[in-house]
This record gives structure tokens, sequence and C-alpha cells, in this order.
């Protein structure tokens, strides 16, 4: 097994620590794995995925993994974690070398649409049919469809919240002492007052910490108010009926929210830096340096936000649920057109919605040495160990299979999983839920584009310029770099999608 991030081999050799054994008292819990122990004829699957950190006992528990995969499928797991940082350029390696890649982490997010039009994916509708009957039981049609581009799926989905809605995550404690009454807040603008009083009343505290990707504007834009259908210019107004693709810059709303994020700015609610910082905004949170930030909210993040901070921590909805393909596809594994097993990989990501065991000692480790089971699927930490010296924790469980198998901490809500399954039914769909755009036919215009979006978007989304200055000269520049190409390019494959859609009812 070998392990990718930013470490060099021997910092990543010192890493790794002594693991803790098991307790006498938990091994009667540990399900007992097949005695292949030692598998040595089988198909070996390489498994890449971004993982900001290696676990120390990672090596540990895909031993594990294999002495209980190998007598199911005749395959054991190669688990490479891939640091974001070098994310495109280590898997760009992988596929034009000859080095073996089976199963691969994708997102919406993440250049899907592109990477299929590279020809990096297998087509999975036969895959899926032939051994993924624990996947199709577990995931709606509609949302298996999320995973096409161009009449074919690619990525699997993974089970989990499949809608968003946005808003803000402020601190308790000033809430209480400031008598905020949040059931009031409904929108965006009505926090003014409120980091007003923070602003005049608490010295050293930023009413607001943001940064250039991830302020109010982004979530409230760019996630809460349209559908962005795919890279580059061109989205879905949430509120009209119509299937019109339109330039986001264009808009009112667009308008609206540039123009209070710069009253926001000159009343000093932004932390100074938000147009060039990069840090995570629950950092200052955790400092004590900010009251108040943005985010992409789902039953139970509320404790999510209080395990970031350190601190309690309270939720601000200010958009209804709304799914998008976007939402549905922020986590998917396809596998790699390059793959030496793509029957067994298929069958490995069947076990991930099918079979409870294998996805827990994925996401949490071994029991007894990495979590303790509690009440029903309740989990904690063994004696003397806590989140800092576990030596294996992806956190990442909404990456794997089917997420609702998971177990929760108990510091969680233990009916979160009934509440989310709440939270995706009744959400509002997109008008375009399961289009995926291709953007092979206008790449060149998407980049150049995104060099603009680069140049314009820190100062609009932290209100760092005057929108009646900024905004025109940021769309004369995306006209010229080609947005209405791209624009009209995702109009005529959205236009396609519906013919197709009905052609099928």
């Amino acid at each position: 097994m070998r392990l990718f991030n930013n470490t060099t081999e021997s910092e990543t050799k010192s890493a790794y620590g002594t693991s803790t054994p098991a307790s006498n008292a938990a091994k009667d819990t540990v399900k007992p794995a097949p005695e292949s122990a030692s598998p040595t004829n089988a198909d070996r699957l390489v498994m890449v995925f971004p993982a900001a950190v290696v676990p120390p006992d990672l090596e540990e528990v895909e031993e594990q993994i294999n002495r209980y995969l190998e007598p199911k499928i005749g395959a054991v797991l190669d688990i490479k974690p891939i640091d974001l940082g070098i994310w495109w350029d280590r898997t760009g390696l992988m596929y034009a070398s000859g080095e073996q890649l089976d199963l691969v982490f994708t997102a919406g997010w993440m250049r899907f649409g592109d990477e299929v039009s590279k020809g990096r994916y297998l087509p999975l509708e036969e895959l899926l049919q032939q051994y993924g009957q624990g996947i199709r039981q577990v995931l709606d049609p509609s949302i298996v469809e999320a995973g096409k581009v161009d009449g074919r799926i690619y990525g699997i989905v993974t089970n989990k919240e499949f809608a968003s809605s946005k808003g803000m995550v402020l601190r308790k404690d000033l809430v209480d002492k400031y008598n905020v009454d949040i059931t009031k807040i409904t929108k965006l603008e009505h926090l003014g007052p409120v980091f007003h009083e923070i602003s005049q009343h608490e010295p050293g505290i930023v009413p607001l910490q943001a940064k250039a990707d991830r302020s109010p504007f982004t979530y409230m834009m760019q996630y809460g108010t349209f559908d962005m259908l795919g890279e580059g210019p061109g989205v879905l107004q949430r509120s009209e009926s119509s299937m019109r693709v339109v330039n986001m810059v264009e808009t009112a709303e667009y308008r609206k929210y540039a123009e209070l994020m710069y009253a926001w700015k000159r009343a000093g609610y932004f932390n100074e830096d938000a147009a060039t910082t990069k840090d995570n905004e629950f950092e200052a949170v955790k400092a004590g340096q900010a009251f108040a930030y943005a985010e992409s909210l789902k039953p139970g993040f509320e404790f999510q936000a209080s395990r970031d901070t350190g601190m309690p921590m309270v939720t601000i909805p200010l958009t209804k649920p709304y799914t998008t393909t976007a939402d549905t596809t922020s986590a998917m594994f396809a596998i790699a057109k390059k793959s030496e097993h793509p029957e067994k990989a298929m069958q490995f990501l069947n076990l991930l919605y099918s079979d409870k065991y294998i996805l827990n000692l994925l996401n949490w480790g071994i029991e007894g040495q990495h979590y303790v089971k509690k009440n029903g699927n309740m989990i904690s930490y063994p004696e003397g160990v806590d989140s800092r010296t576990v030596g294996y924790n992806l956190n990442q469980s909404w990456m794997f299979g089917n997420q609702l198998n998971s177990y929760l901490w108990d510091n969680e809500d233990p009916n979160l999983w009934t509440e989310y399954r709440r939270f995706n039914d009744e959400a509002e769909r997109s008008k375009a839920l399961g289009f995926v755009f291709n953007p092979d036919k206008v790449k060149t215009e998407i980049a150049t584009c995104n060099l603009v979006d680069k140049e314009f978007t820190p100062a609009v989304y932290t209100g760092a310029q005057d929108p009646s200055i900024i905004l025109p000269m940021y769309m004369e520049k995306l006209k010229a770099a080609g947005a209405d190409k791209v624009i009209a390019e995702k109009q005529r494959q959205l236009d396609e999608w519906i013919v197709q859609r009905k052609e099928a009812l």
C-alpha cells in the first residue's frame, strides 16, 4: 500500500504509531473476520479519494477489510488517500501511466463532466445491472440518473442528504447574550442589525467571518437562488418556471446581494482579509475572533459546527431545502476506464451500500480499538482515546456508499438518519434535476471565463468594491471571454435533455 499526501515517504512512515489493542470487553461485539487473513491469489482493487489526513492505522484497517472482503468477492482493496492539493496532478499521472487505478472518488464539484469527456470513466449500466443489486435497492432511480452524462451512467451516487438549505451559523453564547430571536430572521438582510450589535459591543470579534469563495453571497446566490448547471456561466433561476439559461451576473438578484455585501463591508462587519484568506471560517470562531459565518445546512449541522468550533453554535436556514444535480452528485465513485477488475470494483461498491459491517470498518476503523458501540448505532471513543489520539477516523462517511448505514457518534442526534430522509423527501427539486452539462465543446471559453471570475468575484463576494462600478466591468469581460457561447451550449444540451426525458416517459 502506498499513501499519497504532501509529506515525504520518511515523514509518512514516522507518522505511523502503535495501535491500541482492542479491549476484552469489546471483543464479543466485533464481527469475526473470515479466516483467510493473508489472501495471496485475490485480485487487487486500487481505490483513491481525497483526504487531508492519512490515518496512522490505515494499513491495519485495510488488512481487516481484506480479511473480510477476499472471501466475499475474491478481491482485496488497496486504499490510497490523496491530498486534495495534489489530487489533479497525482490522478493525472495515474491515468497517463501504467499504474493501476480502479475506483475513483468524483463529484459535480470535482469536474465530473470534464473527466467523463476525457474518457477516464467506464459507463456503468451493465455492471450496475449485474452486480449492483444493493445499490439499486437503496437509491431511487431518479438519484441514480444524476450520475449520467450524455445518457450514460458514469458515477454511483453516495446515499446521503440530497438537498441543501443555505444559511448562517452563529455563536450561541452571543445569540443568548443579546437576546437575538433567530426565529424572526428569515432573510439575509435581517442579520444587519445583529451584526451591528456585535460590532458595537464585542471588540475583537468580527461579526461575519468569510472568504472569497465562501461568503453569504456565494451561498445565497450560487447555491440558494440558482441551479448552477455545472461548470461555466449559465444558470437556471430557482424562482422561475421557464427553462431559460441566463447569465447570473446580469440578474437583479445578483446585484441585490452584491450591494448588501458592499454595505456590510463599509459597515465593518467582514473580516479585513475576507477577499484573500484561505483559512476555514470556523477556525476564527474557534479562536474567539468571529461571531458568524455562512454555510450549507442540513439536519444536525449545529452538532458538526459545534465540534468544529469547540463551542455551542446555532444555525439559521435562509432558504428552503432544494435538490439540484450538484447536490445529488456531491459525492460519487466512478470506475476508471483503465480498471483491471471492473466487475470486482462494482461488487465492492455494492457492498458499501448493502453491507453495514464493511462500510463502518472503512468509515470508523476497528471496533474496540478505534471506537466502541453504545446503544443501537451510536458509538464513542474507547477509554483513553479521543479525536486527537485515535489511530483511525477518516471523518468522511459522506463519501462512501450508504451513509444512512453509518454509525453515529454519541454527541449526535440518534434520529439523524430519519431526519435526513425527511429532509430529502420534503426538498424542492430543481427543474433540471438529473441534467449533467458536458463542457467538452466549450472548454476553452469556460477556462477563460474562470480567469475572469477569479479576477472579479473575490471583490464582489466580500463587498470590497462598489457594485455599480465593478459589475459592468465584470460583465463586459465575461462576454469577451465567451460567456454567451457557453450559455448557448448549456441551453442546447438542456433542451435536448428535456426532449429525451419526455420521450422516455
